[in-house]
This record gives C-alpha cells, sequence and structure tokens, in this order.
C-alpha cells in the first residue's frame, strides 16, 4: 500500500489545501486533532506577530465519516486569516529578491518578472499543511504503537548536553518549555538568546532531535537506494524550510570512530536483542533494527531579519538593501513540530508498505503477525519454558 499527498496554496492566499490518499480506513481522526497539532507550531516561541493573527481553524472536506477515516482522499483546507492585511498580499516583494530565499532562483527558473509568485509559494506558512498532514500520520502511527518525538537540542550557541531520557519523558519535559527543549535550564537561556537576537535584528538557527519509538526490525529495504529509509528520513527533513543538515544516530561523530567502535553490538536475552548503544540511531542498511530511530536536524537562521542584506533590484539591475518583511526570530522551536510530523509520515509510508491494510485494524493485526514471527525466530519464551519445564520435574 502507498500514500501520498498534494498541498496548495500561498502564504497570503485564501486557504492552504491538502488531499492525502492512501490512509486506511478505521483511524480515529477529526477536526480537533489537527488542531491542537497546529497550536503547537503556531505557540512556538520565536515566532511573529501574525502568529497572532492566524487561527490555524482546520476544515475536514472529505474521506472522514463520524470521526474515522473512510480509506478515501481527505481533503484539509486552513484558512489563511493575515490574507486582507494592508501590504500583505501578493507578499509585497516588488522585484528585489532577498538573499537566502527562493526568490532570485525561482523568477529565473520559471521567467518571471515579479518576485510574489515565487515568495508567497515558498513561505514556511505551507509547514502549517505539513503539520496537519503529520498529524493523521501520527493518529494512523498511535493505532500501531508506534510515535514520533521531537525537541529543541539548540538555539543559537545555547546547546544541550545530550541527556539520558527516555522519549516520554522527553515528551514531558519539552511540553513544558516555550522553545520546547527538555531541559530546564537552558530552555530559559534559549529564551533570552531569541530576546536578545530581536533586539539586535538578528535571526537565530540552531537543531532539534527527532525520535521515532515502537519500531519492529524490517521498515524500509536495503534492495534499492531510494527504498532505504534513512534516505527517505533525511531527503524530508531537508525539504524543510531552512533545514541545512540531516544527522542519523550519531553521524557527525562516527566518522571519527574506529572499526567496530562506531557500531551497536548486540547479545540475545530471553529472545530480545539487547544493543550496547545505538550510535546508528535504529537503522542499518537502509531499515529499521529494532531500535528508536533517532535523528537531528539542523536549520540556518532565517534569511528575514531587520537587519537587512545587500541585493539589488531586477527591474534596475542597481543595488540595494533587502525588504524587510514581518519574519520570525527563531523557528526552531516551530521546526521541532514540523520535524516531528514529517518523519511521522515517512514512516507511516513505509510502515503501511510492509504492513498493508485498508482498515487500521487489518495493520495492526500484520504488526502483530510480523513481530510474533520474529520473536519466534529469536526464541522468545523458549528459555523461560525450559526453566518451567525443569522446575515441574
Amino acid at each position: 500500500m502507498s500514500i501520498r499527498y498534494l498541498t496548495a496554496g500561498d502564504s497570503h492566499g485564501e486557504a492552504l489545501l491538502g488531499i492525502v490518499e492512501g490512509i486506511p480506513a478505521g483511524v480515529a481522526l477529526d477536526e480537533a486533532l489537527i488542531a491542537r497539532e497546529l497550536m503547537r507550531r503556531r505557540a512556538a516561541y520565536g515566532r511573529s506577530s501574525r502568529q497572532k493573527i492566524e487561527e490555524d481553524v482546520v476544515h475536514i472536506t472529505g474521506g472522514v465519516w463520524n470521526g474515522f477515516t473512510t480509506g478515501a482522499p481527505i481533503g484539509i483546507t486552513i484558512p489563511n486569516l493575515a490574507r486582507t492585511m494592508q501590504g500583505k498580499t501578493g507578499g509585497g516583494m516588488g522585484t528585489v529578491p532577498r538573499p537566502g530565499h527562493a526568490d532570485f532562483a525561482g523568477v529565473m527558473k520559471y521567467s518571471l518578472d515579479d518576485i510574489p509568485p515565487v515568495s508567497e509559494r515558498a513561505s514556511a506558512r505551507s509547514t502549517a499543511m505539513r503539520v496537519a498532514i503529520g498529524a493523521i500520520a501520527k493518529a494512523c502511527l498511535n493505532a500501531a504503537g508506534i510515535e514520533s518525538i521531537a525537541h529543541v537540542i539548540s538555539i543559537g550557541d545555547v546547546t544541550v548536553a545530550r541527556a539520558q531520557l527516555s522519549p516520554l519523558e522527553v515528551r514531558r519535559r519539552s511540553a513544558q518549555s516555550p522553545v520546547y527543549c527538555a531541559n530546564a535550564a537552558a530552555s530559559k537561556k534559549m529564551v533570552s538568546a531569541i530576546q536578545r537576537a530581536k533586539s539586535e535584528g538578528n535571526s537565530l538557527g540552531g537543531s532539534v532531535e527527532v525520535m521515532v519509538t515502537g519500531l519492529f526490525p524490517g521498515i524500509g529495504s536495503h534492495v534499492e537506494w531510494d527504498r532505504r529509509l534513512d534516505g527517505r528520513l533525511a531527503g524530508a527533513m531537508m525539504s524543510i524550510h531552512s533545514v541545512k543538515a540531516v544527522e542519523v544516530g550519531d553521524g557527525f561523530s562516527t566518522h571519527r570512530a574506529h572499526g567496530v567502535d562506531a557500531h551497536d553490538a548486540m547479545s540475545l536475552r530471553d529472545g530480545e536483542v539487547i544493543r550496547a548503544s545505538n550510535h546508528a540511531g535504529g537503522i542499518e542498511g537502509g531499515m529499521t533494527n529494532g531500535e528508536n530511530i533517532v535523528m537531528r536536524v539542523y536549520a540556518k537562521p532565517i534569511p528575514t531579519a531587520a537587519r537587512r542584506a545587500m541585493t539589488f533590484d531586477l527591474a534596475t539591475l542597481e543595488a540595494t538593501e533587502s525588504p524587510y518583511v514581518r519574519s520570525d526570530t527563531c523557528v526552531i522551536p516551530a521546526l521541532a513540530v514540523i520535524a516531528e510530523a514529517v518523519a511521522a509520515w515517512e514512516i507511516l509510508s513505509a510502515t503501511l508498505e510492509k504492513l498493508g491494510g485498508d482498515h487500521i485494524a487489518d495493520t495492526v493485526a500484520a504488526r502483530d503477525r510480523v513481530v510474533a514471527g520474529i520473536a519466534r525466530r529469536l526464541g522468545a519464551g523458549k528459555r523461560s519454558g525450559a526453566r518451567a519445564g525443569r522446575k515441574r520435574k
């Protein structure tokens, strides 16, 4: 089974549109569930004043009946309340491209005279729809016991030391932070860094860690390059606005390691594989290995800031400063929500390729069969059964 989606709409147009195809029937889904995820994106600290305007009211226009998916394509609309703001209709870019944006490359590619047709579609406003679609994916994964979790690990020069926390504890702690950081002390420093950058007319980049739990071995494939799960996940993360690097597992450090030190030794205990580490980030040979997937996503500071860069006017070819349009100071907290949604979609896609199912109950049943089959192959229960037998004698 394959799933796909398409989106349409501009940053200051009437609405964002989404069509999601291939979701199994029987998944509990309503507008409130999607709205909760959109609120997390909108409430992230460091956002612009636009987040006080937008309400991200979600309308499901098809594919859901009495609170459950039907197997038909799911239609979603999110109206843009900022569409009527004076000076914002059409983006207001004119003919001056902003460095770091899609402006220059877009008008060159499509032979356009004006920047708004590019800037409106290239805007990160489109990530609202990706979060909405990710919410649908998360609803499906939750039914199969799989969860996508993301949290902020750096903003500017404030970095969190890697903590030994369970993913669920990370979820709990980061939800209490305005910047979605699981470390309370670092969270305060990040807030201060964002405030300082805003006062200076700057923007800040940073990084988030994404974890996926509840996976069994064998999701993804090694047989062709485009079926490798780590490649699919990395590509999806790189498609998010401002992201410039993706790390799977400990990829940024294991390249300096020697031989087996870079890998995760295994032992078998009562039918369960025990790993000494998770340097691979839960993926070996393009497939899940049963450990939690761990990735880190790194994003540059957004290019629109009160401190303007030099550029030129496409109409006159004369040098000028880049225009300033209302912008975020730091998108990293929002990136955690977006990356969580994007990861959920890719994991759901690969999981359904493995398990299939026109109804979510069929998918869950297939999952249970696969997990039981793996357990039998690894001898789960055999040793305990043998011990019980000896004890009865």
